[in-house]
Parts: structure tokens; sequence; C-alpha cells
């Protein structure tokens, strides 16, 4: 009974996003029936100012923290060195293949200014469930970690 609440959930966004449509159908319709056109564009405006709330959330969340992407950081090398963007997107690309390869290897990668990037062997670990409580084993796994420089934390 559970799962066909999450699918009852999952579908109700799908309709509110489908009301903006309604609404711009509603205010056609609006010459030949107002009073039904009144009562449908009133029913469609709750959903349409939530939307609008949400973007606007979401406008103002990414405008506070934008996020460097390796193609603009390609452009902003073609401007600095005069290379076209297509060629300083190729070299940012192969520098990250190196990068995954070295790692896969289990070399450490040294970034002066930036930090150090390795690979870190996890123990196998007992958890628990949090839904249950009963204990589960994590098995052994490696993970990448990073470490910043001095400079860099400094800096921040």
């Amino acid at each position: 009974m559970a799962k066909t609440a999450t699918k009852v959930s999952k579908k109700a966004p799908a309709k509110k996003a489908a009301a903006p449509k309604a609404a711009a159908k509603a205010s056609s319709k609006a010459a030949k029936a107002p009073a039904k056109a009144a009562s449908k564009a009133a029913a469609t405006k709750a959903p349409a100012k939530k939307a609008a709330v949400k973007k606007v959330a979401k406008a103002s969340s990414s405008a506070s923290s934008p996020i460097l992407t390796l193609r603009h950081i390609a452009e902003k090398l073609s401007e600095l060195h005069e290379v076209p963007k297509r060629q300083a997107n190729e070299m940012l690309t192969q520098v990250v293949e190196m990068i995954a390869k070295s790692l896969k290897k289990g070399d450490k990668i040294r970034l002066t200014g930036l930090g150090i990037l390795q690979v870190r062997k996890r123990a196998a670990r007992m958890g628990r469930n949090p839904q249950t409580g009963e204990p589960v084993k994590i098995k052994a796994s490696k993970k990448i970690a990073f470490r910043a420089a001095k400079d860099l934390k400094e800096s921040i």
C-alpha cells in the first residue's frame, strides 16, 4: 500500500506542471463561458504561484553560488592564451583523463596551490541499518580523498 502512495505523490507534480497550460486554455475560453472559466482560472492560479516561488528560490540559490564547469574554465583559458575554445576544451579533458588514469594506478597527484588527490583504502566495518537498527556488514572499498593546500585554506 505504501508503494501506491509514492506513485501518487510522484504523479501529482506532473499535473501541477500542466496547470499553466490549462490556465492559458481557460483564458481563451473565458469569452464563451465566463463563470466556468473564472472558477478554473482561480483553481489554477494557486499552483502557478507555487511554481513561480520555486523558480525564484532556484534562481536565488544558483545566483549565490555559481558552478564553474570545465567548459567555463576552457573559455577563460582560450581568452587568456588566445587559443581556440575547442583546443582549450580538448586540453582540459586530456588533463582530467590523465588524472583519472593516475588515480586508478594508485598514484598521488599534487597540484601546487590547490591540494593533493589520492586513493585511500577503507577497511571493512560494521554499520547499522537506520530503519531497522540491525547490524550490516560494509565491505572494504577505495575512495578518492582530497587534501587542500595550506595556501588555499588560508585564502578561503
